[in-house]
């Protein structure tokens, strides 16, 4: 199958995350970043691989540090 490129604009409307973020993935080598001249294009299957599943309730202890550690 023909790989699939697609823009940091496309990748970001796709996926709520932002260009800036996706360029910062892309600078520390977590998102692999293909170049042609000045077009920089992602694959949309290694931007989908940026997300994981998150644990049940995992965002509760967030929400208790904050509030418990006063930041």
């Amino acid at each position: 199958m023909a790989r699939r490129y697609e823009t940091l604009a496309a990748a970001s409307d796709r996926t709520g995350v932002s260009i800036k973020t996706l360029r910062r993935r892309i600078s520390k080598g977590a998102l692999h970043a293909y170049r042609s001249g000045r077009i920089l294009r992602v694959d949309p299957d290694d931007v989908d691989g940026m997300f994981h599943t998150a644990p049940a309730g995992g965002l509760d202890f967030v929400v208790l540090e904050l509030a418990v550690g006063g930041r």
